[in-house]
């Protein structure tokens, strides 16, 4: 654990000792600020549900530029090879670069947090409800960073890891705009896969077990693809 500790520690610094850091931070904390503000302008109530919706809107082209690096950067550099001959065992490299975005994604989601004692000093909000939105961004934030770990395994160019990432998550989000092409168990599949269905029940204060399993079960298969990926690199 120690050794993970170590290197989510390294990849921060990292991250930190660059502008992109900061520049994304500063990016999507504006965006979010300015946004909750129209929307509450907007919709006169006092709810976050529709800011956890846009908030996931907004992690769909902001994750991947987070992740990108991950993996790429260490095989464009030719960095990866010490990385992989380092004693640290393939599923420590993950969980440490893995970690470092999760910690970095939870610092900018708990800067937001200032959202809902804003709207308590002009109403009574359902503090469940907003908790539960609060428990599903940040799950569907940590689904997100699995994907683009996963996509930054699989090649040295950090600008089509980003691709592959949008790929996917496009695909994910709009999952239910394809429902009217199929019918039966292709809708209802289509419906489980996407990652706005799962939200709209946390935003809602609702939780159940499908949404939250739905989230772990993404995070876990991303994050063993990656673990894989790394091994089959060592085998070419």
């Amino acid at each position: 654990m120690n050794k993970i500790f170590a290197l989510t520690k390294k990849e921060l610094h990292s991250f930190f000792s660059s502008p992109i850091a900061y520049v994304i931070l500063i990016v999507m904390l504006s965006l979010f600020n300015i946004f909750f503000f129209l929307i509450i302008d907007q919709n006169r109530e006092v709810s976050l549900r529709d800011v956890f919706q846009l908030m996931e809107f907004m992690l769909v082209f902001f994750i991947p530029l987070l992740t990108m690096r991950l993996f790429s950067e260490e095989k464009s550099n030719g960095t990866m090879e010490f990385l992989l001959t380092s004693p640290l065992t393939h599923t420590m490299i993950v969980l440490g670069k893995y970690f470092s975005m999760l910690i970095f994604f939870t610092l900018l989601i708990c800067l937001t947090l200032s959202y809902y004692f804003i709207v308590e000093y002009f109403g009574e909000p359902d503090p469940s409800s907003i908790l539960s939105g609060y428990l599903g961004i940040w799950l569907e934030g940590a689904f997100f960073i699995a994907v683009g770990l996963l996509a930054s395994s699989w090649t040295s160019n950090q600008i089509i890891a980003a691709m592959v990432s949008y790929l996917i998550l496009f695909s994910l989000y709009f999952a239910t705009s394809f429902t009217q092409y199929v019918g039966g168990s292709g809708e209802h599949f289509l419906i489980q896969m996407s990652t706005h269905t799962h939200l709209e029940n946390f935003a809602l204060g609702i939780i159940t077990p499908s949404d939250v399993v739905y989230y772990l079960a993404g995070i876990l298969l991303c994050l063993v693809l990656t673990r894989l990926s790394i091994d089959n690199r060592l085998w070419q």
